[in-house]
């Protein structure tokens, strides 16, 4: 995702459009270097966002993008760029897990790349009634969709175990249970339904040093990879970018800690080793640029896709008890 200011291209393939400065995309000259765009090709925007990576492919070749993003806000702020890309854009609210459902629907067979840029854009941080960040007090929300519990919702019924869980699985948290105890007490005072007071309520138990990042960080981090059921989404996402991509086609994904990469990198390793029949070629992993981001990158090759059966999952990660992440319908049937 990049800032829509003056952004111009050359006449033929050209998009140019104005706006104010949202989101800059990091690695974005990596990532569309590797996915090389041609013109006539097809390529899949999994996380549109502010449409960086979308305008990129655009003004690289005479191609045609499918922007998905859940978000229905990124859709709406994205239809300047669909009148300036001359019927060459197509944006589509849902979620990338389904992307080869959502080209195949379409009409598009195959795709020759795929870009997914994952986790919580700096739209969504900085507005305060979408709940994502702790700098703004607002609704403690953290849905990227419209759908779904809230983050509130989720710490009213959650019991102090699964909540510990959530929180050391998803936000590595070495004081998850400390939090889940506090926000098990704060909630028998009252909702906590603002971003504030969770901020404030794990601040008591977790106490940083000057220079580390905030003490909530890891806790807001945990609730919306659950809230949102990201980590599960990344591993559909990689499944449907190996369907739909051509013999031939780029999968690019920029990821941001260590869960996402960690599923990530399983995914191409799995789907190169040569004992199960090549599925990409090696991943390559240039230099991180921004704190946290890593992008890899893999080339389709001809032998089939495997089923969903056969996609990898990420390595269990076990809770301080031995315990994976609880599900979420496990969360709101009720304390167990």
């Amino acid at each position: 995702m990049a800032p829509d200011v003056n952004r111009s291209f050359s006449t033929g393939s050209a998009v140019s459009v104005a706006g104010p400065t949202r989101h800059v995309s990091v690695l974005l000259r990596q990532a569309i270097d590797y996915v090389a765009p041609r013109d006539g090709g097809v390529y899949i925007d999994g996380t549109f966002g502010a449409g960086g990576y979308a305008a990129a492919i655009l003004g690289a070749a005479d191609a045609r993008v499918i922007g998905i993003d859940r978000d229905a806000n990124a859709i709406a702020g994205g239809r300047a760029l669909v009148e300036a890309s001359g019927g060459r854009l197509i944006l589509v609210e849902g979620r990338f897990a389904a992307l080869d459902a959502i080209a195949s629907g379409l009409r598009i067979a195959a795709a020759d790349g795929v870009v997914l840029d994952l986790g919580v854009s700096s739209m969504q941080l900085d507005t305060p009634e979408r709940g994502f960040s702790f700098r703004h007090d607002g609704p403690l929300d953290m849905r990227m969709g419209r759908d779904g519990p809230s983050a509130a919702d989720i710490l009213a019924v959650a019991s102090e175990r699964d909540l510990a869980d959530i929180i050391f699985n998803l936000g590595e948290e070495r004081h998850s249970r400390a939090v889940a105890r506090a926000i098990v007490a704060a909630r028998r005072q009252g909702p906590i339904v603002t971003t504030g007071a969770l901020a404030d309520i794990v601040g008591r138990v977790v106490h940083g040093r000057p220079g580390d990042i905030h003490p909530a960080t890891r806790t807001f981090q945990a609730l919306r990879l659950f809230v949102n059921d990201e980590l599960h989404e990344l591993e559909g996402g990689l499944a449907a970018a190996e369907r739909v991509l051509k013999p031939g086609g780029r999968l690019v994904v920029v990821s941001f800690h260590s869960l996402e990469d960690r599923i990530v990198k399983t995914f191409l390793a799995t789907r190169s080793r040569p004992s199960g029949g090549s599925r990409h070629l090696p991943e390559k992993t240039p230099q991180a640029r921004a704190r946290s981001a890593k992008l890899r990158a893999a080339e389709r090759t001809d032998a089939p896709a495997r089923t969903a059966a056969g996609v990898p999952a990420p390595p269990r990660m076990r809770g301080s008890a031995g315990r994976g992440v609880p599900s979420l319908a496990t969360i709101l049937q009720g304390n167990r």
